[in-house]
């Protein structure tokens, strides 16, 4: 069946050919002989009504000991879309990165046996990679616009596990566990020599790991059933990822996590475009980061008084810094050198954090005891007005810096 429309002039492959993206759907198994049937034949029928990009469906039996791997194999011989193949290691990560380094579709993704994901999701999260929108995209049950059935442990289990990927990581993405992927095939191959995980942290430590190196991550609010069968096992699951994240955040605060991938910029479409120099782009950074530094030097100064009354000028000056620099630091993120999200922005924010109090503190212990509070403050001011110039260099080009040095 030709499943060809009228869309193909708006979704060509992103290496500009002059074809429509293929798209593989993995769909990862063990010991599912009993829901397996229905969810292929249910997506087959659903891709098979018209899906417009060119399509296949891959089962990958990662250690099943029913009859999961026959009736895979059947299911290959009743359609011809739909291949299998069988790996000796357990867990999802394991079945995914088999799949998706051997297959020979522009476009890799992943649903899970249970399909309690909404099918009419599937075409807006390939759509975002087939564009060259995005390099992976998600499906979330946490947007506003999503809609989902499932149970309350389930609900606040996921919420927390994500608040603290956004919190802790400066994670742009909502829901790392839906079970719902896609990524472009040249992009996610070089990502996956660097996965460790084989089982559900796969997810997680993908996401973590494409954003750290600067790939963009499109989220699809989707429609979400939760199946009572499902043989996730939540709490179990829940203290791998935490293990997980661990072992992530002190791999990337290590430097362990660079990975060359294949990023696009952005270009002016118009012929005539003018785009700004980097040195006018560079004098507006500098602009908002001397507004924002005038600000922050009176807030430091209405919290460094009150705070001197009680406690000595080094004391006084760490609590002055931590409020005015937690501030300084989220407004410079936000309007100065943009939302750039790393697990290693933090570690650098601290260590630029702990450098600036130590020339500080230095400077207001050189203070005479009968200088009054306003010279101290005087001292603080003078110190972090001559470590401008460093703190911009350093801010915008390490700490908030979007290249993988």
């Amino acid at each position: 069946m030709d499943t060809r429309t009228a869309m193909e002039p708006t979704l060509r492959v992103l290496d500009t050919a002059t074809r429509l993206a293929s798209v593989d759907i993995v769909i990862p198994v063990l010991n599912e002989e009993r829901a397996l049937p229905g969810c292929v034949r249910t997506l087959a029928a659903f891709l098979g009504d018209g899906f417009p990009l060119p399509w296949r469906i891959t089962i990958v039996d990662n250690g099943s000991t029913d009859a999961t791997w026959p009736v895979a194999t059947a299911l290959a011989g009743e359609f011809d879309r739909v291949h299998a193949r069988r790996i000796d290691v357990r867990g999802r990560g394991a079945a995914l990165r088999a799949a998706w380094r051997d297959s020979p579709a522009d476009i890799v993704a992943y649903m899970d046996v249970d399909l309690s994901t909404d099918l009419d999701a599937l075409f807006p999260l390939v759509a975002a990679v087939a564009s060259g929108h995005s390099e992976i995209a998600i499906g979330t049950r946490l947007a506003h616009s999503a809609r989902t059935r499932r149970s309350l442990r389930r609900e606040v289990v996921s919420r927390g596990y994500n608040a603290l990927l956004r919190y802790g990581f400066g994670a742009g993405f909502s829901d790392a566990q839906c079970g719902f992927k896609a990524a472009r095939a040249d992009v996610v191959r070089p990502l996956l020599d660097t996965i460790e995980d084989d089982g559900w942290f796969f997810d997680t430590e993908l996401l973590l790991l494409a954003e750290h190196n600067g790939l963009r991550v499109h989220e699809v609010p989707v429609d979400w059933i939760e199946d009572v069968d499902s043989r996730v096992r939540v709490v179990r699951t829940a203290i791998d990822d935490l293990k997980g994240l661990v072992r992530v955040a002190w791999s990337m605060s290590m430097g362990r996590h660079r990975v060359t991938v294949a990023r696009s910029e952005p270009m002016p479409r118009h012929p005539d475009a003018v785009v700004a120099r980097p040195r006018a782009v560079t004098v507006a950074k500098f602009a908002s980061f001397a507004a924002i530094g005038v600000l922050s030097v009176g807030l430091y100064t209405l919290i460094y008084l009150p705070l001197r009354e009680f406690w000595e000028p080094a004391t006084a000056n760490l609590g002055a810094l931590v409020l005015a620099g937690v501030i300084n630091t989220e407004a410079n993120r936000r309007w100065t050198f943009g939302r750039v999200r790393r697990t290693t922005m933090h570690f650098r924010a601290a260590v630029l954090f702990i450098a600036n109090y130590a020339l500080t503190t230095l400077a207001v212990l050189t203070v005479p005891p009968d200088g009054g509070r306003l010279a101290e403050v005087g001292a603080v001011v003078t110190t972090y007005c001559l470590l401008t110039v460093i703190r911009f260099t350093a801010l915008d080009r390490w700490v908030f810096s979007r290249t993988r040095n």
